[in-house]
């Protein structure tokens, strides 16, 4: 029975409406001579909007880690609306959109504090065991924080 559970949770799939929002002010070091926010920074905008999403879900990256798993980045994608610029306020909209087997999917919308669109993107984690680095499927007390928005 236990074989039969670990071998359906490989292909756990669970589509969420999960979503968290989170501020940042763009600093001054994180711009171009214009004024422009530097494009290499939204990578750690996105991280900081999965951390407090993940955070206020009840699961913190540090805890994941207790678990002895990690959560590593295998996909990330990224358009550009609009620069953010120097001292903009940003508002990072972080969507849990669906679990598939290791693999855990986010959203992301990332807009000034007035509602003017900067940039949409999407990353692809992975769960690994940290012992050996291979992938895992989702764990339950992960998969149970996200039962209430489940959306299929």
């Amino acid at each position: 029975m236990l074989l039969k559970h670990l071998f359906l949770r490989q292909y756990l799939r669970m589509k969420t409406n999960y979503s968290h929002s989170t501020s940042l002010r763009v600093r001054y070091g994180e711009t171009d001579q214009m004024g422009y926010c530097y494009y290499g920074n939204y990578a750690q905008y996105c991280e900081v909007g999965r951390v407090e999403a993940m955070r206020a879900l009840g699961m913190s990256y540090k805890e994941l880690e207790h678990q002895g798993i990690m959560l590593p980045v295998s996909e990330f994608k990224i358009s550009y609306q609009h620069p953010a610029k120097y001292d903009d306020e940003l508002i990072i909209t972080t969507a849990i959109t669906e679990i598939k087997g290791a693999r855990l999917f986010f959203d992301y919308s990332i807009s000034t504090a007035e509602g003017k669109q900067i940039a949409t993107a999407q990353t692809t984690l992975v769960f690994i065991k940290a012992g050996n680095f291979k992938p895992i499927p989702a764990p339950d007390f992960f998969s149970s924080l996200l039962q209430a928005y489940v959306s299929e």
